[in-house]
């Protein structure tokens, strides 16, 4: 009714000059790209690529919103599996292509650096050039509106220069590479006399050590407390052989926000800290608690483990891990270690080894079930499982019963028609 009653609006007024008749079946540009942007957000990449190219067919589009579009579509192309597709357009909104914008945007900087694989030298210019770009918009912005450091737009600038920094960290200490000859990485093929996480720490080159130092210290001078950075340092500091360093880095939190003094009191750091972590995405959540695992701190490591499964029960590695970490306790509780001490169960009594190791058997169970519904291809892996499993058996270790079905489960108590003739509710 509403879109009869507009055109017979329209219709009446034929007189009215023909910009006014075509004003409202033509959107405007600025609407185009904001619907692009929010299709972007809900995933939806195909409608979003037609309002993209709508932009672009357009002719009384600037060239400052040409580029807007042509970063959106090549998102859409990205997202949608059309890498070289993407990143042939992200390379026009970037000097020396005479189409890009002045300046260009940092995130096609971005974009550009995690495309481009086969050149570690090209990648991390294009961090270089995207931090550069934002550290401009974050000056510029400073002295011309004098937001302060907690502006919601300063945090998101702040934060991608980090991500860049730690973009550039990843590729000085990928192998394939070459840059950083001793990376870090836990290796799940151990035996069972030293089921232990492990670093490779070979012929460390001097100066790529000392260059991810100096990006450590960059980006963590734009946010000392942000947690994806603090957990690279750990990375870095555990193939410097700097375990103490590494443990510090890993348990470094930021304060819990306060609002008011009646806060103050109920602030809970170690809430505050888990809410954090567990705002992290599954695979850094992962790689945290390895590197945990190489420090020790096996309580912590359990602990974020136990997110992980919490959020997705069916990541393998979390369970072979926290299995892992349950058998390392055990193995520990065993020789009487205080640091194998994990919180009291259920009935507030202290675990003893074979609740640890009764444990562990549970998680390990469960990655193997896993490994084979999923059809996993990390054989190593069930591999290890299998060891562990059969190390436990040694031990006299059997997987926890299961819990019983309760009595009345499955039975209908018969109820006659009389009892609920009063209960019926009236739908009007």
């Amino acid at each position: 009714m509403v879109r009869t009653r507009t055109r017979q609006k329209t219709s009446a007024h034929t007189t009215s000059a023909s910009a006014s008749t075509t004003t409202p079946s033509t959107p405007s540009i600025s609407s185009l790209l904001s619907k692009a942007q929010d299709l972007i957000i809900q995933c939806d990449y195909s409608l979003a690529r037609k309002f993209s190219e709508r932009v672009l067919a357009r002719e009384d589009a600037t060239s400052t919103e040409k580029s807007q579009a042509r970063e959106m579509l090549a998102v859409t192309l990205l997202e949608t599996g059309d890498v070289d597709s993407a990143k042939e357009i992200f390379l026009t909104l970037v000097p020396p292509h005479p189409e890009a914008p002045s300046p260009p945007p940092p995130s096609a900087y971005l974009y550009l650096a995690q495309l481009t694989d086969d050149d570690p030298h090209a990648a991390l210019a294009h961090y270089q050039s995207a931090i550069d770009l934002l550290q401009t918009q974050l000056k510029g912005k400073s002295i011309s509106t004098g937001n302060t450091p907690e502006d919601d737009d300063d945090a998101e600038i702040k934060g991608n220069i980090v991500r860049a920094y730690l973009g550039m960290i990843e590729i000085w200490m990928d192998p394939e590479y070459d840059l950083w000859q001793a990376p870090f990485f836990f290796s799940s093929q151990s035996s069972s006399s030293s089921l232990t996480p492990s670093s490779v720490l070979g012929s460390v080159d001097p100066a790529a050590s000392t260059t991810c130092d100096a990006l450590l210290s960059h980006a963590l001078q734009i946010d000392p407390q942000h947690l994806e950075a603090l957990q690279t340092l750990a990375s870095v500091r555990l193939s410097q052989e700097k375990p103490d360093e590494a443990l510090l880095a890993l348990r470094t939190f930021p304060s819990p926000p306060v609002q008011d003094d009646s806060d103050a009191a109920t602030a809970d750091p170690r809430s505050h800290a888990h809410l954090l972590l567990d705002a992290l995405p599954i695979q850094t959540r992962i790689a945290r608690a390895k590197l945990l695992l190489e420090c020790g701190a096996y309580p912590d490591a359990l602990s974020i483990l136990e997110g992980v499964v919490a959020t997705d029960d069916t990541i393998i590695e979390g369970w072979y891990l926290m299995g892992w970490t349950w058998w390392l306790l055990a193995e520990r509780k065993k020789e009487d270690d205080v640091a194998a001490t994990v919180g009291p169960d259920e009935d507030g009594r202290e675990l003893e080894w074979q609740d640890m190791a009764r444990d562990a058997r549970d998680c390990l169970e469960t990655c193997q079930t896993l490994h084979a519904s999923q059809g996993h291809p990390d054989i190593p892996l069930v591999e290890h499982v299998k060891e562990l499993i059969s190390s436990l058996d040694a031990l006299g270790i059997q997987p926890s019963p299961l819990e019983e079905e309760d009595d009345n489960d499955g039975e209908w108590e018969e109820v006659s028609e009389d009892d609920g003739e009063n209960e019926d509710i009236e739908m009007t």
